[in-house]
């Protein structure tokens, strides 16, 4: 058996769990398990938990790694662990060094292997050339974050903002577009903080410029999510002029009350993300927005929820990505006055259904519109606006496909 990958989180853990496998592998480990955490909710870290006694269960005789950033921020409740052989940081998964420890374990490498992430400085480009079972590629662009919102740990997991020089995340691109990739996604924890490290300090906006520039071979571009009070004059100018940039925008919004927003040290207002959306939708009246939302931050009133509730309309989301309140030890939020556990749950419960409102509104406009559908597997696909279509005849997957959607089931679209 080689090395398998279970990933939790975010699409930069996906794009990094194939480095993982690949590093892995060229140091000669074999018949190995690595879960690859998240650390973004209490729930997170939970499941990896759960996860990994399961594949004890079922593999006695594996080796169980562990990684990613509920493994950085908290190694201790994984090395406690019975059932996991290794705990490795969030730097240290990336390079070759840790994995040859992994392989030849006489060498008495100890257990736990976590650096400071606070003290890496740069961000690499890695090389994949490919991504198994995916008909997308992920390039990161960035890593780490420099700003603190109350609620997150993140930062403690990624370290500080550093970003890839744009030639080299050109080259990831060009390379994977050689390689038949229809569709890229620019991934990272705070991706329109890009470039501030770097000489002349480039933003998000030349960088997709170059990519869509330089790399004329290319499909499909896709951002991942981004922070919409960071994004510049170029990015705005990109989404309105080049339609290989996909029409749909992930906004890390988290609440939709002031108060609430200040106390999540966010940098925007309720204002600034209606204004956003309204502008975007001028200049590409087919954009579609998703956007994560926390449920039962600490203070929230009924009146500061029902602000959160209202911006699914105000901004006209479809895609929600929607957060029950979890602190987590050590950031600011932890220590605020907390909302009653069975009030959050009851919030989010009914952000979720705005949000599959929201969606059933958007999947009622499609139908009857003819969508370029990039093949997922042989049943589904995604549109450009990030809309999953349910196929009514097999296809191979990685093919984009015009198609006409016939009906929906209030999740997907339907083809004709």
């Amino acid at each position: 058996m080689s090395v398998e990958v279970v990933t939790f989180g975010c699409r930069l853990n996906a794009a990094e769990s194939e480095v993982i496998r690949r590093q892995a592998e060229h140091a000669g480990v074999a018949d190995a398990v690595v879960v690859n955490t998240c650390a973004v909710t209490a729930e997170a870290v939970r499941q990896a938990r759960q996860a990994i006694r399961a594949l004890r269960r079922e593999r006695p005789q594996t080796s169980i790694v562990v990684t990613g950033c509920a493994a950085q921020t908290e190694p201790e409740t994984f090395a406690s662990m019975p059932e996991a052989d290794w705990i490795i940081g969030n730097e240290e998964k990336l390079s070759a060094q840790a994995w040859k420890k992994v392989r030849a374990p006489e060498l008495s490498a100890p257990k736990v292997m976590v650096g400071d992430i606070m003290a890496v400085k740069q961000a690499a480009a890695h090389l994949v050339d490919s991504f198994a079972g995916r008909t997308r590629a992920f390039v990161q662009v960035q890593n780490g974050c420099d700003h603190r919102c109350t609620f997150c740990i993140i930062p403690f997991g990624r370290g500080n903002s550093r970003s890839v020089p744009i030639d080299s995340v050109v080259e990831d691109v060009r390379r994977l577009v050689g390689n038949d990739y229809r569709e890229v996604v620019l991934t990272g924890v705070d991706i329109t903080s890009y470039g501030a490290d770097l000489p002349s300090a480039p933003r998000l906006g030349a960088l997709v410029k170059r990519i869509l520039k330089d790399v004329p071979g290319l499909t499909r571009l896709r951002l991942s999510s981004i922070d919409s009070v960071e994004a510049d004059r170029d990015l705005l100018d990109a989404i309105a002029d080049d339609g290989r940039l996909m029409p749909h925008l992930h906004l890390s919004l988290q609440a939709g009350d002031d108060l609430i927003l200040k106390r999540m040290k966010r940098r925007h207002s309720r204002a600034d993300a209606i204004a956003f959306c309204r502008d975007v939708r001028r200049l590409r009246p087919d954009v579609v927005f998703g956007a994560d939302l926390i449920a039962g931050f600490p203070t929230e009133s009924e009146n500061a929820f029902a602000h959160s509730l209202d911006l699914v309309e105000e901004c006209g989301l479809t895609h929600l990505h929607v957060f029950p309140f979890s602190p987590r030890p050590g950031t600011p939020a932890a220590r605020m006055p907390q909302v009653d556990r069975n009030v959050i749950k009851e919030r989010a419960r009914r952000l979720r259904e705005r949000g599959a409102l929201a969606l059933a509104y958007h999947l009622d406009a499609e139908i009857g519109s003819t969508r370029r559908v990039l093949i997922e597997s042989r049943e589904s696909g995604r549109t450009e606006q990030f809309t999953r279509v349910k196929l009514t005849r097999p296809a191979e997957p990685g093919q984009i496909l015009d198609l006409k959607m016939a009906a929906h089931d209030g999740r997907q679209l339907l083809a004709a």
